[in-house]
């Protein structure tokens, strides 16, 4: 066989390949009095590409033969086409079946749910939402990379399985080798030092602890990697495993994580918007109508910082009826930071300084001993896209708002450490990686945004 193209690469050239091959999947065939018309997609951009077999082609039998859903590989001649709406097609001199699919095959031309797509995991990457959905995420993770590499952050990898818990919520996955039929009991508690790591040891929620103590030593650091949470919520917003991004700058105050979330986001939208024209377009088109305006809105945006407290006044100032009663002291809801985002500010905002009782125990304590150096990006369309801190430094505070908190010190021994020897201010956020794909596509479900969902009740695939 001779070296293959992509089909994308095939749409996009300027002149006819007298010598052209490619291979893919057979998206849908119709037959005329003289043609067979097929559509062949690898995945590589969301349009098609024509291949157009004569009746007296040599492999017209073959190309009656096919149905959609087999892969196959063709080679000849890319030339004009003469039909409207597509600038080329490809007349085959060769046709290999590599798999043949029948009339089982459950992806048909028309429009399947994304609840019934959910279901065959397996096949629904050859759609074109999530043929889309993979490109974008592609590309995302491509901007993460490119913008921290840019910027002089060392890439770290933190541990998966932990023995602490970042959120101090409880929330996690044990991980075990014990065998739970029968399980070693001391004084009526597992006896944990007889397991695999001779602790109680789960899935990680967060990098974050790992990632400060690396920050400590490197300066600028950021993770990528999968978290877990074992939070039995059936929601559109909520996965059991996902992506996060997390960067952390040592000797860096609350101020220099706002202006780097900003930085971030821009980058990343600009690079998506430059780089997904095809697939933005069909977003914008048939899942969420304004969503490139609205990105294109945030990347032109200077985005405004307001405390919490300027925050809440706002919102009790509304005449808007909210479901969830505004007062000081309360998390915010989506409701109420769509509202800041779409209705008053219209554009982005970063709001800053978080009562410390809503607020994760890392966070740094504010003078008056009831806010924290908390802020959270909230965006048109969305809400909450990004959380971060100033982390606290102090030992002293540090250990008394664990014990606030009814977090065991003992448990978080070489997280205190770094705040003994060499302490240093510092700060850094995190951005879901799966709630961005989602916010950048317009997709209704997060389940949608990533090829093998693990919810409540589902870990198939």
């Amino acid at each position: 066989m001779m070296k293959r193209i992509r089909i994308a690469e095939c749409l996009q050239s300027e002149v006819p390949i007298n010598e052209c091959s490619i291979a893919g999947w057979v998206r849908t065939k119709r037959e005329s009095k003289e043609n067979i018309f097929i559509e062949i997609n690898d995945g590589s951009c969301l349009a098609n590409l024509q291949v157009v077999v004569g009746v007296g082609d040599s492999y017209f039998e073959t190309a009656q033969r096919l149905h959609t859903g087999a892969s196959v590989y063709i080679h000849g001649s890319l030339v004009a086409s003469p039909a409207q709406g597509q600038k080329w097609e490809l007349k085959p001199v060769v046709i290999t079946v590599f798999g043949d699919a029948d009339q089982s095959y459950p992806l048909q031309k028309k429009r399947h749910s994304f609840e019934f797509l959910r279901e065959i995991a397996h096949l629904r990457p050859r759609t074109n939402t999530m043929g889309a959905i993979m490109r974008i995420r592609n590309q995302v993770s491509y901007a993460i990379h490119t913008f921290f590499q840019h910027k002089g952050f060392l890439y770290v990898h933190t541990p998966i399985i932990t023995t602490s818990d970042c959120e101090g919520a409880g929330e996690m996955f044990q991980v075990t080798t014990l065998d739970l039929r029968n399980l070693p009991v001391v004084n009526g508690s597992i006896d944990y030092t007889q397991d695999f790591f001779g602790a109680k040891a789960a899935l990680t929620v967060s990098g974050q602890l790992e990632g400060e103590l690396l920050a400590m030593a490197s300066g600028y650091i950021y993770t990528f990697g999968p978290t877990f949470r074992a939070e039995n919520s059936n929601t559109t917003r909520h996965l059991s495993e996902f992506w996060m991004v997390e960067p952390e700058m040592a000797f860096a105050t609350l101020q220099d994580d706002c202006s780097l979330a900003e930085e971030f986001l821009r980058f990343v939208f600009t690079w998506v918007l430059e780089k997904c024209k095809e697939d933005m377009q069909f977003f914008d088109e048939r899942i969420k109508p304004g969503i490139i305006k609205n990105l294109e809105l945030i990347v032109s945006s200077s985005f405004e910082i307001v405390t919490y407290t300027e925050a809440i006044e706002k919102l009790k100032q509304s005449r808007d009826s909210f479901e969830f009663p505004v007062h000081w002291g309360m998390d915010l809801q989506t409701e109420h930071e769509r509202w800041l985002t779409e209705k008053y500010f219209k554009k982005p905002i970063i709001v800053i300084h978080y009562p410390k009782a809503i607020k994760a125990f890392y966070m740094k304590l504010n003078d008056d001993n009831n806010t924290v150096r908390a802020m959270d990006v909230l965006v048109p369309g969305v809400g909450e896209i990004i959380g971060g801190s100033e982390r606290e430094d102090r030992y002293d505070v540090l250990i008394a708002r664990m014990k606030e908190m009814e977090l065991n010190p003992d448990d978080y021994w070489w997280y205190l450490d770094i705040r003994k020897f060499g302490s240093a201010p510092h700060a850094g956020f995190g951005l879901g990686f799966e709630r961005a794909i989602q916010f950048i596509t317009g997709m209704q479900n997060i389940r949608d945004v990533i090829p093998f969902p693990r919810t409540p009740g589902n870990a198939r695939f």
